[in-house]
């Protein structure tokens, strides 16, 4: 399967329930992260780059479908037009 992320422009939308809001999502994501160590040895991440990003599954959180989540226009998007 193979989805765009949501965008200003388009949002995920399933076809078979009609969800706008409620996905859960498997991705893989290559990043350089800038890393801050205590010196307890805790850490947090303080910078995040991401270098790559994949979606390999998009589940409707309410219906449970996986093939019928869609990348669709939002409906104030530049690019829906006045008659769409």
């Amino acid at each position: 399967m193979s989805i765009e992320a949501p965008t200003g422009d388009r949002r995920w939308r399933c076809a078979q329930c009609g969800n706008l809001t409620r996905f859960d999502v498997v991705r893989t994501v290559r990043s350089r992260d800038y890393l801050h160590f205590e010196l307890s040895g805790e850490s947090r991440v303080e910078e995040r780059e991401v270098l790559e990003e994949r979606i390999e599954q998009v589940r409707c959180r309410w219906c449970g479908a996986v093939d019928a989540v869609e990348s669709v226009r939002r409906p104030d998007s530049a690019e829906s037009g006045a008659g769409a």
